[in-house]
């Protein structure tokens, strides 16, 4: 595998943070267009998502046991972010679930990987535990409804799911870690833990339905999603975790938060007050700290 360098790593996860951004905006509109659960969507995600990487490296993947925690673990987390969606809309899911990563990440590179903070990093997790906060406030405490303005960024905010939002955000720290520490075959990571989630997920998707509605939007938000979110995205993702930190992967990756939050405003009429705007540029601001200070 050809080294990838410090600042290609960081290229690679903003990329993947910005492709990641409309996952969460695709899957809303498959569960209104194509009839579609949370499991079902993330199964034709992983199965497209492996068609699209075989088909775009064409190269035959080395499976090995690794695959299977890595696949376990997309498998719990892309469907609890997708269960956070149906209950608490684009914007609220994705900012619980990207904002609580970096501090699992930090704990247990920390613990298991002996990974130790900077100062600048250290500002950075804590500034995205402020935008956390900013950001879920009105969730937590309950937002007023405004039909004439679309529906307010805490009025989903349900406790199932902000609660579906930290079980993601569990499972993606665990297997960014898991990841981190074996990172010398990113393509094969990626496929095999496609193959993998999808097979864990397919038992399930029998009772949640995973047969979509044959319609064209249908299929163009499938491949899309399979295309971009998925294939594009993992494959940088997996790739960048062998230069950079753990921490400093999921912190980055909290662009997606921002993107799918603006998404969920200029898509689904979902409102965003001045202090869910203000958590907005804190993340942002720590991205751009931190992405700048690991190029340096």
């Amino acid at each position: 595998m050809t080294q990838v360098s410090v600042r290609r790593g960081v290229l690679y996860v903003s990329v993947a943070a910005a492709a990641w951004g409309t996952g969460g905006a695709a899957g809303s509109l498959l569960f209104q267009s194509a009839g579609l659960g949370p499991v079902g969507v993330s199964l034709w995600r992983y199965l497209l998502g492996a068609v699209f990487l075989v088909t775009l490296v064409r190269r035959r993947p080395s499976l090995h046991s690794r695959m299977l925690l890595v696949g376990a673990g997309m498998a719990v987390y892309q469907t609890a972010y997708f269960g956070a969606i149906s209950f608490s809309g684009v914007a609220v899911a994705t900012v619980v679930t990207m904002g609580a990563t970096p501090v699992f990440t930090a704990l247990g590179g920390r613990l298991f990987l002996r990974e130790r903070l900077d100062r600048v990093g250290a500002v950075c997790v804590a500034a995205a535990l402020v935008g956390l906060v900013l950001l879920t406030a009105e969730t937590v405490f309950g937002g007023a409804d405004d039909p004439a303005r679309g529906t307010a960024i805490g009025d989903g905010g349900t406790p199932a799911g902000i609660g579906f939002g930290l079980v993601s955000a569990a499972g993606y720290a665990a297997v960014t870690l898991h990841s981190r520490r074996h990172h010398d075959d990113p393509y094969g990571t990626a496929v095999g833990g496609f193959g993998v989630g999808a097979l864990c997920l397919a038992p399930f998707a029998l009772f949640d339905g995973f047969l979509p509605q044959v319609t064209l939007p249908t299929i163009g938000l499938l491949v899309y999603l399979g295309a971009v979110p998925t294939a594009l995205a993992y494959g940088l993702y997996f790739r960048s975790l062998s230069a950079l930190k753990a921490t400093t992967v999921s912190v980055i990756s909290l662009g997606e938060a921002v993107g799918a939050a603006a998404l969920g405003v200029l898509v689904f009429g979902e409102r965003l007050t001045l202090l869910t705007a203000a958590g907005c540029l804190v993340l942002l601001a720590a991205v751009i700290i931190l992405s700048v200070h690991e190029r340096g």
